[in-house]
């Protein structure tokens, strides 16, 4: 009996803001439809809150605070058995600067 691992990529991709973000994953799902392979998502994942408590003044008026929050989005795309062209032009696509993206094979 011989099983046969089937490929599939992983892209994650996270931002502070998410018209970049949503913007960004319309473009890879555009390019594997171009190539006609399959694609799962973009499946979004939880929003993280980031909450920071600053003084607004450092001698007087301990009571006295401002709250600062960032939130990061975060996004996930399979792609089901890639083709080499497929991968080439996910390799030349020009993605925003405030978009990190992580992937795995």
């Amino acid at each position: 009996m011989v099983l046969t691992k089937k490929s599939k990529i992983r892209i994650k991709l996270k931002s502070y803001n998410h018209y970049l973000l949503t913007q960004s994953c319309n473009t890879i799902i555009n390019t594997t439809k171009r190539t006609n392979v399959n694609s799962i998502g973009p499946i979004p994942l939880p929003t993280k809150r980031k909450i920071y408590c600053v003084l607004r003044s450092p001698h007087v008026d301990k009571d006295s605070r401002e709250h600062f929050e960032i939130r990061s989005h975060a996004r996930i795309i399979d792609i089901r058995e890639p083709s080499s062209q497929t991968i080439d032009s996910l390799m030349k696509l020009n993605i925003p600067a405030g978009v990190d993206i992580e992937i795995k094979m």
